[in-house]
């Protein structure tokens, strides 16, 4: 107990302060510190504070015994639980709206905006990377079409409720400690609408929505992976009356392509040659994703050798222009040779151990000797 500060100095009063000085003192303070108004981090615990000093000091009795023993000659009277018989933080417009006098917070139902939607579309490896238009199969909430939401039969009236009379809002009246209280709750009747159908709407059964099957068309820009999310504004389902629909946002699967990998923005491709055309360089065409384009060989090309295409990759998502095809070479060997083949070869490795040249490029030439002398690489 001795850790708290003192009531009077809570509420900014001296200790001779009359009753109408507490209640003053009490009104500001609180319509200061309001949750509801101040959104500070400590409103909350400074607005519990002024209550209990309030309630201390309100009470002649209890002021006495404050002032006679300090915080614990009110402790065993409660002084730390807020309003007797009220729920201090759960009907603040309600202790607002009677104590203070005009101020109130409204029941009525605010517009709710519909829910986010997600969705899995699966495309083609080409598709992610060229771009496509697809279309997505969704089941969503809607506004009911028969009644475009008012929740009433075509032809019938929209009349105000009886209930609340078009307030939105009820409010019971509740005797307390300090006084008349009222308690404001949105109508049970029109859930806080205001209005209510002469005639409910058998289609969606006044409730102004329905659930429908729709196919969504979507425009997939050229470079999207994996994994990426793309989002359609007011493509979720339906919000309350006055409110936007929500989104709807797609993730997007990439199948497999039999020939190309993708790496960032490049494409990744690997190129089978063979011995001559490692050795003696060529020119041969390689598909794309768009076609087929030319590449050259170099002579004396090595198995692994990585060769770029310019402008043959993926198109930047955000940007202009696109990445490269990365291609490598793998030098396939024969795994059969008909007569004239191999005596070629033989004929090949002859001639070339019998000039000088590299040790590493004689030795490559032995084991393909060997390879197809039925001898060990």
């Amino acid at each position: 107990m001795t850790n708290k500060r003192d009531y009077y100095d809570i509420l900014g009063i001296q200790r001779s302060a009359s009753e109408e000085e507490v209640r003053k003192a009490f009104r500001r303070l609180a319509l200061e510190y309001h949750p509801d108004r101040n959104e500070s981090a400590d409103a909350e615990g400074r607005f519990k504070e002024i209550n209990e000093a309030y309630q201390a000091l309100s009470d002649p009795e209890k002021r006495a015994a404050y002032n006679r023993f300090g915080h614990a000659g009110v402790s065993a009277n409660g002084g730390s639980r807020g309003f007797e018989g009220v729920d201090t933080f759960g009907g603040f417009g309600d202790i607002f709206d009677a104590f203070f006098g005009g101020f109130e917070r409204r029941a009525r139902s605010e517009p709710r905006p519909g829910r986010d939607m997600e969705a899995g579309l699966t495309i083609a490896f080409e598709e992610a990377v060229l771009g496509t238009r697809q279309e997505v199969e969704i089941s969503r909430v809607e506004v009911c079409e028969r009644c475009k939401g008012n929740r009433a039969e075509p032809g019938t009236a929209v009349k105000e409720c009886p209930t609340c009379r078009g307030r939105g809002e009820v409010r019971r009246s509740q005797q307390s400690l300090f006084g008349h209280f009222v308690q404001i709750a949105a109508c049970p009747t029109c859930a806080g609408e205001g209005r209510v159908a002469s005639q409910p709407c058998g289609r969606c059964r006044g409730s102004g929505q329905e659930r429908r099957t729709r196919k969504i068309p979507v425009a997939v820009p050229a470079g999207v992976e994996d994994g990426m999310r793309i989002r359609l504004d007011g493509e979720g389902e339906a919000g309350s009356p006055g409110a936007p629909a929500g989104d709807l946002f797609l993730v997007i699967h990439v199948k497999e392509h039999r020939l190309f990998r993708r790496d960032g923005e490049h494409l990744l491709f690997e190129l089978p040659i063979n011995f001559a055309q490692a050795a003696l360089g060529d020119t041969v065409e390689v598909p794309t994703l768009q076609g087929k384009t030319t590449l050259t060989i170099p002579a004396g090309a090595q198995s692994g050798a990585l060769l770029r295409i310019k402008g043959e990759g993926v198109p930047h998502l955000q940007a202009k222009g696109r990445g490269d095809l990365l291609v490598t070479l793998r030098v396939v060997t024969p795994q059969s040779l008909d007569p004239e083949a191999r005596r070629l070869l033989e004929e090949l490795a002859r001639r070339l151990e019998a000039v000088d040249g590299d040790d590493g490029d004689k030795r490559w030439f032995e084991r393909i000797k060997g390879a197809f002398s039925g001898g060990q690489p």
